[in-house]
């Protein structure tokens, strides 16, 4: 029996939120989370950056490290890490066996997350980490993963409306779900919000007593020698400490600050985390399909997933840092916000490249088309494809930059078709 055999029958139970199955599933295994350390990641953008500078700089530092993030963008593997390497296919699926067969079968049966991240827990507890960087799923007040008591930080890394369908259609009510993973006296690290948001979280750090530190993006410094650059474009610094950024745009100045904090309160607290580790462990962190360059049939493709407005518009920022022409190659979800998106990406004189995201609710690109021409009039081209490859292929053939967005789960088929071929 594979991975997919095991998981595929709890996809029918999709997103329900709550803590009461999850609560039970692991208390069932023997509640494995309580011998796990955590820092616990929420917030609508940043999370996995942030998950990725932490587990790289805690692993330089030489701790046996966990991490669990989501979607995955080719395999359920990428999920679970430990010091930076996915879990084997096998252990995987000897974990799930272990959680399946630990289900009550009369009990309300559990979602699929919430099997997978049972599934993480446990492996975390057996593999005795020293800290497990665990990134919420969705929201966060009733998110599976939030069933730590006592964290060793809590990150709130930023907050714009997405997902309302579930969380609430204004940004108070995100930031409520999302200031959920809050716990009593517990340290709490929080990035840049809006007013309304800020307002909420400032509220509830209050009620509950938490040490806080409100982040400010890291000041970019200045080109350094060759010899000086460990392979990175750019550096930056945040309390005092230097540090390169191995991760592209200038949103990145915001998540890496919000690592280093996290990683200063550890130091705080007794970690033996130096300042070399970090420049170290911070030049060598990687996360796929956020602001990469990859190719595709010889020609320099950058891809991303901005997958919500706020995305979006990191994104765009980014390209206009390179001063050149774009052709984007696009698929999105029908449940994401398409028009702000497209007002963030788009300008006069881009092509747009319409594609569906395969095996997903996709939206139709006949009707982003007409929504695309609505906001950006002046489009140099506008076409719709029946599949990505068709796209990619009319893509090529201009002189522009090639820039492959709109969806992770898009970028995950990208990068499959990749293996195949």
């Amino acid at each position: 029996m594979d991975i997919d055999s095991i998981l595929i029958p709890f996809q029918h139970f999709g997103v329900h939120l709550g803590l009461e199955r999850i609560q039970r599933l692991l208390s069932d295994l023997g509640n494995p989370h309580h011998s796990v350390p955590v820092i616990h990641v929420a917030g609508t953008n940043g999370k996995g950056s942030v998950c990725a500078y932490l587990s790289a700089v805690l692993t330089e530092a030489g701790y046996r490290v966990g991490r669990y993030t989501s979607p995955h963008l080719v395999s359920w593997n990428e999920r679970i890490c430990l010091n930076e390497q996915p879990i084997s296919e096998d252990a995987l699926q000897e974990l799930l066996l272990q959680v399946t067969a630990a289900i009550n079968p009369d009990t309300e049966t559990p979602t699929q997350f919430e099997v997978i991240t049972a599934a993480a827990w446990l492996y975390f507890a057996q593999q005795q980490v020293d800290i497990a960087v665990v990134e919420v799923g969705l929201g966060g007040r009733l998110d599976a993963t939030n069933v730590c008591d006592r964290p060793l930080v809590s990150i709130i890394t930023s907050i714009s409306r997405e997902h309302w369908q579930q969380l609430g259609s204004t940004l108070d009510k995100i930031a409520t779900e999302k200031a959920g993973i809050l716990k009593p006296g517990c340290p709490a690290v929080v990035g840049q919000l809006p007013p309304e948001a800020q307002a909420v979280v400032a509220q509830r750090v209050a009620e509950l007593s938490c040490p806080v530190v409100w982040v400010e993006p890291a000041r970019k410094l200045p080109p350094l020698t060759p010899e000086l650059n460990e392979g990175c474009e750019s550096w930056a610094e945040y309390q005092g400490i230097k540090y390169p950024l191995a991760l592209h745009g200038d949103i990145q100045l915001s998540n890496s600050a919000i690592a280093i904090a996290s990683l200063q309160i550890l130091r705080q607290n007794g970690w033996n985390i130096t300042e070399s580790a970090i420049a170290s462990g911070m030049a060598k962190t990687k996360w796929l399909g956020r602001l990469q360059w990859t190719t595709w049939k010889n020609h320099k493709l950058l891809i991303d997933g901005a997958h919500n407005p706020a995305a979006a518009k990191a994104l765009r920022q980014y390209v206009d840092t390179l001063g050149v022409s774009v052709t984007w190659v696009m698929g999105m979800l029908s449940t994401k916000d398409h028009a702000e998106i497209f007002q963030a990406l788009l300008r006069e004189g881009d092509r747009l490249y319409l594609v569906p995201v395969s095996d997903h609710s996709s939206a139709d690109p006949q009707q982003l088309a007409i929504l695309a021409n609505s906001i950006c009039p002046n489009l140099a081209d506008c076409q719709t494809f029946s599949d990505l490859t068709t796209g990619l292929e009319k893509a090529i053939t201009t002189s522009n930059l090639l820039v492959l967005c709109g969806s992770l789960y898009l970028l995950g088929h990208f990068f499959q078709q990749q293996l195949v071929n």
